[in-house]
């Protein structure tokens, strides 16, 4: 079993900043991708940022610039820093990993895992 725990979400002006941070544990081998998706009231789930276990990070085009993305290997932990936050990056922000676990089949990719969702609002 694997499990996603996330914390960071609140309540911030426009302009302010926060900081989501994301652990994975359990039964891990190793850990392929870690990253973020949002979804707002009445819209899909996009994505927000990924980083892979050797650095390549993928942004969205609507937060590049404003938003960076950091993976703690040792720690299993994603970091995403939000700066200069706007009304319209209000969502639930969920945590997602790609993990290869200590009883998956070798040869098998790795197992999608998502976090129960933090809420991020900001207000104008």
């Amino acid at each position: 079993q694997v499990q996603l725990v996330e914390s960071g979400g609140g309540l911030v002006q426009a302009g302010e900043s926060l900081k989501l941070s994301c652990t994975a544990s359990g039964s891990i081998f190793s850990i392929n991708t870690m990253g973020w998706y949002r979804q707002a009231p009445g819209k899909q789930r996009e994505l927000v940022a990924t980083i892979t276990n050797a650095g390549s990070t993928n942004y969205a085009d609507s937060v590049k610039g404003r938003f960076t993305i950091a993976i703690h290997n040792a720690k299993n932990t994603v970091v995403l820093q939000m700066n200069s936050l706007k009304p319209e990056d209000t969502a639930v922000y969920s945590c997602y990993a790609a993990i290869f676990t200590t009883t998956q089949p070798m040869g098998v990719p790795p197992y999608d895992y998502w976090g129960q969702g933090t809420q991020v609002t900001v207000s104008s």
